[in-house]
């Protein structure tokens, strides 16, 4: 066994000051071999539920100060720590987006479809990546079958439109969450929300990315086979019709939880903490809890819309709260 003293430490310095006097030199004859590249890499990322082949899709992540009230039922020194105990930038925050793509055999599903990509509304390519990673890993927009609603905010729907406005999947029907398509759908509760901004412009966005499809849109109910092998869970209160999903094959089974919790870092280790988008803060508390007991009781495969890319791993009870145990790389299926 080696054993590391002063004498090594100052030889392993004086090697590295050596090799400093030629950086000049070594950082040009690299800039000149192999310049940056300044573009992050695809990402998706497959796994297998029995026979059907799953494929998690990131659409970017955003990075933004957090806000005074971002969790409304703790200070914000209380939720800047947690933000710092997860390395995230001094007081910011990060969340990020991951549709899932699921392969019946049959059917090309797609799981929520991401921010989008908006002239009026750029995201400087933090977001709205969906279609992107969906070329490179191979998929052409044109061969998804069903793109399935967990809910109707906007980081979850508005990339059924293409920057131009057109059908960014123009062959896919549409599912979405009866109650969460009758809640937003109405303008008797869009009158109700206009003295709050974030549910007043949830209640806009809806209208205008669904006005004038809505023949392509399906309603579904809770507790039903959506599409092959995938089965709608209740999981109200972040919004009023909210849905998890099971997709299930042989004797294997995923949780795409959706948006039972937002960044894992938060709300996953705290489930009692309220994030600004609930709509009902505490029929989501209750909602987190029942469904990551029963995800920890079955040692479940879990994925997150909002855990760090892939964003899928395993849910344990830790005190009070829950952890996330992320899954291991596998390069192959």
């Amino acid at each position: 066994m080696n054993d590391l003293n002063r004498r090594d430490l100052l030889a392993a310095a004086a090697a590295i000051g050596a090799a400093s006097a030629l950086s000049p030199l070594i950082s040009q004859q690299a800039n000149a071999a192999a310049p940056a590249t300044a573009a992050q890499a695809p990402g998706f990322y497959r796994y297998k539920v029995g026979t059907i082949e799953c494929t998690s899709i990131n659409d970017g992540a955003r990075t933004f100060p957090l806000p005074d009230k971002w969790v409304t039922n703790v200070s914000k020194d209380a939720a800047l720590a947690a933000a710092e105990a997860a390395y995230m930038p001094k007081g910011m925050v990060t969340v990020p987006f991951n549709p899932q793509l699921i392969n019946t055999g049959g059917k090309f599903v797609l799981l929520d479809c991401g921010n989008g990509v908006s002239v009026l509304e750029p995201t400087k390519g933090q977001a709205g990546r969906t279609l992107q990673n969906l070329a490179a890993a191979g998929v052409d927009p044109k061969s998804i079958d069903i793109v399935i609603m967990s809910h109707l905010h906007p980081d979850h729907t508005n990339g059924i439109r293409a920057a131009d406005g057109s059908m960014a999947f123009p062959n896919a029907q549409i599912m979405v969450p009866a109650k969460d398509w009758e809640f937003w759908m109405s303008d008797e509760n869009a009158a109700k929300a206009q003295s709050n901004e974030m549910m007043k412009g949830y209640f806009a966005n809806v209208k205008k990315i669904y006005t004038g499809i809505e023949s392509k849109v399906a309603k579904f109910d809770w507790d039903k086979e959506v599409a092959p092998g995938i089965t709608s869970i209740a999981a109200p209160g972040h919004t009023p019709g909210h849905t998890a999903f099971a997709v299930a094959s042989g004797g294997s089974k995923v949780l795409i939880q959706s948006d039972v919790t937002n960044i894992p870092e938060f709300f996953l280790r705290n489930p009692d903490w309220h994030v600004a988008y609930d709509f009902d803060p505490e029929l989501a508390q209750k909602t987190r809890h029942k469904f990551y007991d029963m995800a920890s009781a079955e040692k479940a495969t879990v994925v997150g819309f909002h855990f760090p890319f892939p964003a899928v791993g395993h849910v344990e009870r830790d005190g009070k709260g829950y952890r996330l145990i992320p899954v291991a790389f596998n390069p192959v299926l």
